[in-house]
């Protein structure tokens, strides 16, 4: 790679993105947390797209069971 090319910004984007792909289990912590402090994309960029999908079935199902108790 070319270290002296690349400005802090693109530096610290590569150090997240590997970070992200080392530590799968910290991903998901972050991702779980980063509703603090963070945006829809931020949470769904960091769990990729099996976890966007669990995450949409989650509220599909939510939806459901709350219009079957409550209706």
């Amino acid at each position: 790679m070319q270290d002296s090319k690349e400005n802090p910004e693109q530096k610290r984007e590569r150090l997240r993105q590997q970070e992200l792909k080392d530590n799968p289990t910290g991903n998901l912590n972050d991702a779980y947390n980063r509703a603090n402090n963070g945006s829809l994309v931020d949470l769904v960029s960091s769990l990729g797209w099996k976890g966007t999908g669990i995450l949409i079935l989650v509220i599909i199902l939510g939806i459901i069971i709350y219009s079957v108790f409550f209706h």
